[in-house]
């Protein structure tokens, strides 16, 4: 499936705020974040990265603000075209710098996915659950999807009655919530959606998307939206916030989703976390909804949300936890705080060296069905047992090493190569067996794994150019006005 890069964090300020990524509108010296993936394109692809998660991109309340991570969703057109929330961009950037990061990645063999926020609206502008845009000529509040009451679940005078979500107990409040049900007129807000979602991969080009708080969103909106118009043909994987694999399995492939979209496998962060704050990897044998359905999860150590919520992220050892991610199956992503140096993102965890050289070794050598060939309180081996086939050790003892023996796939006499760099090559025995010595997890560092493959393997990640194909539309109610003649037209 590849390994995919969420693009961006959240961080906290000098005085404890949580806020999102430098940008230019609260520190001059800062790119805008889509400026900054862009730049970083090649090398990303170079690493063997396939894919780009972004944050959402449309204009929410805050605009460009410190605390707006795109959530609070004020107008799903406005790209950072239109002068509203207090700025013209984005906190990520100007519309004009999404749609040349697009056509960048792409460039660079890049997939794009954007990060779509349909459950909810924030910065009414006309009363409750009133919401009113501009238009493309940036005057008049005549842009497409002005809202009534009748949107919303709970807002009077319409008070709708909540959706029949798949989490009642656990859908919270953000903001103004969309009926897709129960709205007034009836599917006002699904033709909408299925508007704004065609708009939007076809202004953008991008590849696929993450869909936001399906736990608390109708279901069957949901599949009618992934399945309509020019997103029947794209990828999509959305976030269900559960930690029980049962539930995953039960909204992907349950009526009516029938697994057209993958899920992010937070059964599988809470593993890693249980595993690397406490030191015992036990918990990791067949965890992860990727256990139930590797074709379905959406793999990650920490995301945005986790890496800044007390008691969520994984505090130790994140490298033995990225080990075990990009060996074992699943579609993983990687988190771009936990990526990229402090350097040029301040506060981020500068892992990128050893992530790099995990990267590699997962698109390389981490194919077929994956084994257990060794398991106690501190030490877990794995075997993924496809060509060329991939044995990876993981010590969370911080005071010993441990020497292991163990079956492998690789069949006898077999020469084997540890592409971390911190092994010896060493032979399989006449019955396919490996000994090797792990080293410790000194100072809690993370750094006590190895990867074994058969000798000799470097191919290069090659970077396959693609074009892109973006569609300007031209109406008075979006975001560029239409041609007229002897007239040029300026779209941002």
């Amino acid at each position: 499936m590849g390994v995919a890069l969420l693009g961006w964090g959240r961080f906290f300020d000098r005085d404890g705020n949580r806020v999102t990524v430098p940008a230019p509108a609260t520190e001059p010296n800062a790119p805008w974040l889509l400026d900054f993936l862009s730049r970083r394109a090649r090398s990303l692809r170079q690493a063997g990265f396939t894919a780009i998660q972004l944050p959402p991109t449309s204009k929410a309340q805050g605009g460009a603000g410190p605390g707006c991570d795109g959530y609070g969703v004020f107008d799903p057109r406005d790209l950072g075209g239109k002068n509203q929330q207090g700025s013209l961009p984005t906190r990520y950037g100007p519309k004009d710098a999404l749609t040349r990061f697009v056509a960048v990645a792409h460039a660079c063999g890049l997939d794009v996915y954007l990060d779509l926020v349909m459950h909810q609206r924030a910065g009414e502008n006309g009363g409750p659950g009133i919401f009113h845009y501009l238009g493309a000529d940036g005057k008049a509040l005549n842009g497409r999807g002005a809202t009534t009451a009748g949107w919303f679940r709970g807002t009077p005078p319409d008070n709708l009655p909540d959706d029949d979500v798949p989490s009642q107990v656990f859908d919270f409040a953000f903001g103004r919530e969309v009926s897709h049900q129960h709205c007034r007129p009836p599917r006002i807000t699904v033709e909408d959606a299925l508007d704004f979602g065609d708009w939007v991969f076809r202004t953008t080009g991008a590849d696929g998307a993450r869909f936001d708080d399906v736990k608390g969103t109708w279901a069957p909106f949901v599949r009618e939206f992934m399945t309509s118009g020019v997103m029947a043909s794209k990828f999509f994987y959305s976030e269900f916030f559960d930690g029980n694999p049962a539930n995953l399995n039960a909204w992907a492939t349950g009526t009516p989703m029938g697994a057209r979209s993958l899920v992010e496998d937070f059964t599988l962060h809470w593993a890693l976390q249980a595993a690397c704050d406490g030191g015992d990897p036990r918990v990791l044998e067949g965890a992860g909804y990727t256990s139930w359905r590797s074709d379905l999860a959406c793999t990650f150590v920490d995301n945005p949300d986790t890496d800044t919520s007390p008691g969520q992220q994984v505090i130790s050892n994140k490298l033995l936890a990225y080990a075990f991610l990009l060996s074992i199956e699943g579609y993983p992503f990687v988190y771009g705080k936990d990526y990229f140096p402090g350097s040029v993102w301040p506060g981020a965890y500068g892992l990128q060296p050893w992530i790099d050289n995990l990267v590699w070794i997962h698109e390389h050598l981490a194919n077929g069905g994956t084994v257990t060939r060794f398991l106690d309180e501190k030490v877990l081996v794995l075997n993924r047992t496809g060509a060329p086939g991939l044995l990876t050790a993981l010590n969370f003892d911080t005071r010993n090493r441990r020497t292991i023996t163990c079956p492998t796939s690789f069949g006898s006499h077999t020469w084997l190569h540890d592409y971390t760099g911190r092994h010896d090559d060493i032979s399989t025995d006449a019955n396919g067996y490996a000994t090797f010595t792990i080293p410790s997890n000194a100072h809690n560092g993370g750094q006590s794994y190895l990867c074994f493959s058969r000798r000799g393997l470097s191919a290069p990640n090659s970077v396959n150019r693609r074009a892109t194909r973006q569609t300007i539309f031209g109406a008075s109610d979006l975001d560029v006005a239409p041609a007229k003649n002897a007239k040029a037209v300026v779209g941002h």
